[in-house]
């Protein structure tokens, strides 16, 4: 959430509501007061802030801010006069060229600030290198990016905006962030950011909703938990540009995903109106809490299969706050003005087993180099330590062969990614090739199918890493060309057998061995 200092909207303040989630901004180069724990006293907070993230630095955490330059909380032509529309409107906010009183939104919030201008973008680029020089943060998130982009009326991505990030020394050197859309026409640009920056990528949130609401797009379900190389690789960027998301602070929580398909947005005061229609949710069948055990059940496993999706594809995974463990907004996609326990962590009900399963796909996905690549497949073949030739990447059929061009398009609901350890592109810190395991997963959106394993040229042998239903056994050897049964709707990964690690030999005769350099 931005932490630039932000005024609450009259018309919430009237209906005794707040700005929850600040996106309101009105001083690009102040933390907001309100965050302050001393309360009254003037200045607090920057100190405040300082040691914040200097305390998240000794943690091994980076900063990085969610910033809102394309608006402020002046609002449209009704809206207050606070700071900008009262030192120079026509430079700090795009008007109506036939009729200059009222403003260009390509926002929804009455206004859109004026990039075209030489002072607005000097204010911008002074805000970002301060809180990089002075506050030390490591990178920024641009809230609705693509209104940064539009000098005259269409969205450029040679923007001068653009150019002045690029060359400047200090906002160039640190992490750049796009929501890569407006409200505007022509305001989607997903994957057509400059090489520099990196998007949340709104294609792979609607993917991976679709493949397991059950409607798939086989094809482009395989793009994106890929890397997205479609979207990213002709510009030259490498998987890390694609920050891939199912759920944000913006629409329903993971849980709320599975459990309604309408918002419920009663408590915001406009009587539905605000807030998404499209959300891509289903709720099994019955909208919002139930007593059914086997509805709860299949929302678990729903839960699981779309953070293993997330965790498991290459690309960036970005996690909602409470995801993992289970929070819920009673199925409010748009809680920006909910201060209140709607929008808080109720810490007295975590979903424990669920936190432990994400636990332990983030220490998998950490691991192994396999499961987060520094460069896109390629497609190409290398030699497998089993002496065959194999491609990075193999996308696997429920029979055990690779896709055909026919598959991808003939309604099948499981597919298989077949990751080769020894065809990671890059080397390490050390400058040494990047060896793993290989991998399988197996993503099935429909009923209980079995898999034929891939013969040996793959492995010799596998065993389940992940299991989002909880009934395989973890410690059975699976021979290659063996049969797997995958549950219905599950996410499975099978990690090469290396087989159990032999017990050192500390008996006299390898102390002896061992002074001996044997």
């Amino acid at each position: 959430m931005p932490v630039h200092q932000f005024v609450h909207d009259d018309v919430l303040v009237q209906r005794g509501l707040r700005n929850y989630w600040g996106y309101n901004t009105i001083g690009f180069l102040a933390p907001h007061a309100g965050y302050s724990a001393s309360g009254a006293a003037p200045g607090q907070q920057v100190q405040e802030f300082k040691a914040m993230v200097k305390t998240f630095h000794d943690a091994g955490i980076e900063v990085i801010l969610d910033v809102v330059y394309n608006h402020t909380a002046e609002g449209n032509h009704l809206g207050p006069t606070l700071s900008f529309k009262g030192i120079d409107n026509p430079a700090y906010y795009r008007l109506v060229e036939d009729d200059p009183q009222y403003y260009m939104d390509y926002t929804g919030t009455g206004n859109s600030l004026n990039v075209g201008h030489p002072h607005s973008l000097q204010l911008i680029m002074d805000s970002l290198r301060y809180w990089v020089t002075e506050m030390h943060v490591d990178g920024f998130r641009f809230d609705l990016a693509s209104a940064l982009a539009r000098e005259f009326y269409d969205v450029d991505r040679l923007a001068t905006f653009f150019e002045l990030v690029q060359q400047d020394p200090v906002v160039s050197q640190v992490k750049l962030i796009a929501e890569p859309w407006d409200v505007g026409p022509g305001g989607y640009q997903v994957g057509n950011f400059p090489p520099q920056w990196t998007e949340w990528n709104g294609a792979y949130r609607d993917t991976v909703r679709d493949f397991w609401r059950g409607e798939p797009n086989l094809g482009e379900f395989a793009s994106r938990i890929a890397g997205s190389a479609d979207l990213y690789e002709h510009s030259g960027r490498r998987p890390v540009a694609s920050i891939n998301f199912v759920t944000a602070h913006d629409g329903f929580t993971l849980r709320d995903l599975v459990s309604y398909e309408q918002k419920h947005n009663e408590a915001n005061g406009e009587d539905g109106r605000d807030g998404a229609d499209d959300n891509r949710s289903w709720n099994h069948g019955v909208e919002g809490p139930t007593d059914r055990t086997e509805i709860n059940e299949a929302r678990a496993r729903d839960q699981r299969n779309l953070l293993a999706t997330l965790l498991l594809s290459q690309g960036v995974p970005m996690l909602l706050h409470g995801d993992e463990i289970g929070r819920t907004q009673e199925g409010n996609n748009n809680t920006y003005a909910q201060d209140s326990p709607l929008s808080w962590i109720d810490w007295e009900h975590v979903d424990r087993p669920l936190c432990e399963f994400v636990t332990e796909v983030s220490r998998l996905r950490r691991e192994h180099p396999s499961l987060r690549r520094q460069r896109f497949f390629t497609g190409t073949s290398v030699r497998t330590e089993e002496g065959g030739r194999l491609n990075d990447i193999v996308w696997l059929h429920p029979e055990g062969r690779p896709m055909e061009e026919g598959d991808w398009n003939g309604g099948l609901r499981t597919l298989g990614m077949y990751l080769n350890g020894d065809g990671i592109a890059g080397r390490d810190p050390q400058g040494q090739p990047i060896r793993d395991d290989h991998f399988l997963l197996y993503f099935n959106g429909g009923d209980d199918v079995e898999a034929t394993l891939p013969d040996d040229e793959y492995a010799a042998g596998w065993q389940v890493v992940v299991d989002t239903t909880g009934s395989l056994d973890h410690d059975a050897q699976l021979t290659a060309g063996s049969v797997l049964g995958l549950p219905y709707r599950s996410v499975v990964v099978l990690q090469q057998w290396r087989g159990p690690e032999p017990d050192p030999d500390s008996g006299p005769a390898a102390s002896v061995a061992s002074m001996a350099g044997e």
